[in-house]
């Protein structure tokens, strides 16, 4: 069949010329596939060291800090760490207990010492009276506390009636916390308005339920005065006896009246 071999032989002419074409085709597919490849390889490389980062971001990004007078986090410099500034703190000077800001309020007797403020208070002072001493044979003391010193900041204050009194039971609560802990115990909770001078003040006391083997306490009673100081701000006592020595409460109500502000 000539169309046949006529066909055939431009067949094969066309198929010589096709496989040159073939290879070429070939050649430039490979050379594409080989680019894809490292395009890919280079992607899921991005792809990995992307989702690195962001489970490394996910590690460190700033989780809700706990309330109840915890330290802010400090926002640091890279080139240059800024110094913090201290809370302020006062003194027992002879017979006065001199908080920061120069109000005073005398101390309870001369039997009680100097010691650090751990209530809460802004700009503070203490002093400690031992009841029970080496009571567990282990060097530790079990006495009465006294502290005094200004409202801390992170409580809001209004001068009414109700913002003394719940500044009064947001500071005591922030004391029993700091004397004791958060769990603590409490019953027979009393409320009452006071005057200091010309500041009108708000006072509470509660019991604290005691259960420290070998000690034959079985509570303390806290005691707290709120004063306001006609600017704004309040002056703050703090007391915490032991269930064994209740005397001591109508002598801090006293030392209470005595509290001069600083004006």
């Amino acid at each position: 069949m000539p169309g046949s071999d006529g066909g055939g032989g431009k067949t094969k002419s066309g198929s010589n010329g096709g496989g040159g074409k073939s290879s070429m085709n070939s050649v430039m597919k490979a050379r594409l596939i080989g680019a894809l490849v490292l395009v890919v390889a280079a992607l899921a490389a991005t792809g990995v060291s992307v989702g690195w980062i962001w489970s490394k971001a996910d590690a460190v990004t700033p989780v809700t800090l706990p309330s109840g007078g915890q330290k802010p986090m400090e926002t640091v410099d890279p080139s240059a760490k800024p110094s913090e500034t201290p809370t302020p703190t006062g003194k027992v000077l002879g017979t006065e207990m001199v908080a920061d800001n120069k109000d005073v309020m005398p101390i309870m007797s001369s039997a009680w010492t100097s010691q650090y403020e751990r209530t809460g208070l802004w700009g503070g002072t203490a002093i400690w009276f031992t009841v029970h001493k080496n009571y567990d044979g282990k060097k530790n003391d079990w006495g009465n506390y006294v502290a005094f010193g200004q409202l801390p900041p992170q409580i809001k204050y209004v001068n009414t009636a109700a913002g003394r009194r719940q500044a009064a039971s947001q500071a005591g609560s922030r004391a029993i916390v700091e004397l004791y802990t958060k769990d603590a115990k409490i019953s027979a909770v009393t409320h009452k308005a006071i005057t200091v001078g010309d500041h009108p003040g708000h006072e509470i006391t509660a019991r604290v339920a005691i259960n420290q083997p070998p000690l034959k306490e079985t509570f303390s009673t806290i005691m707290i005065a709120v004063i306001d100081r006609g600017d704004g701000t309040a002056a703050v006592s703090i007391a915490d006896f032991a269930g064994s020595t209740p005397a001591w409460q109508n002598v801090w109500r006293y030392k209470v009246s005595q509290i001069k502000i600083n004006q």
